[in-house]
């Protein structure tokens, strides 16, 4: 499984790079904050809803603590997707949140 640092993360929010983040937080958590530009489907809803995402793109998959969005990196890499996990999650986050 790929990996990346929470602050590899931010460096790439915050050079503006178009990137591809999903949340894989339960709704309620992500109200409380989330990565400007990340888009929210909660761990339990993937499979669901995983034909919304395009395999031609990479994305980088985030969580509370890298433990959720580990098994999603799993998950998807399993069924052709181009995934990174964030390790740490949004506890270890300290760039913007909205």
């Amino acid at each position: 499984m790929k990996t990346m640092t929470t602050q590899q993360v931010r460096e790439l929010v915050e050079s503006k790079q178009t990137i591809n983040l999903i949340d894989v937080r339960e709704t309620n958590e992500v109200a409380a904050g989330k990565i400007p530009g990340a888009i929210n489907i909660p761990l339990g809803l993937l499979e669901f809803r995983m034909n919304e995402l395009d395999k031609s793109k990479e994305y980088i998959m985030v969580c509370r603590s890298g433990g959720r969005s580990g098994q999603a990196t799993n998950f998807l890499e399993n069924h052709g997707y181009k995934v990174t996990n964030m390790d740490g999650g949004m506890l270890d986050w300290n760039g913007e949140t909205n």
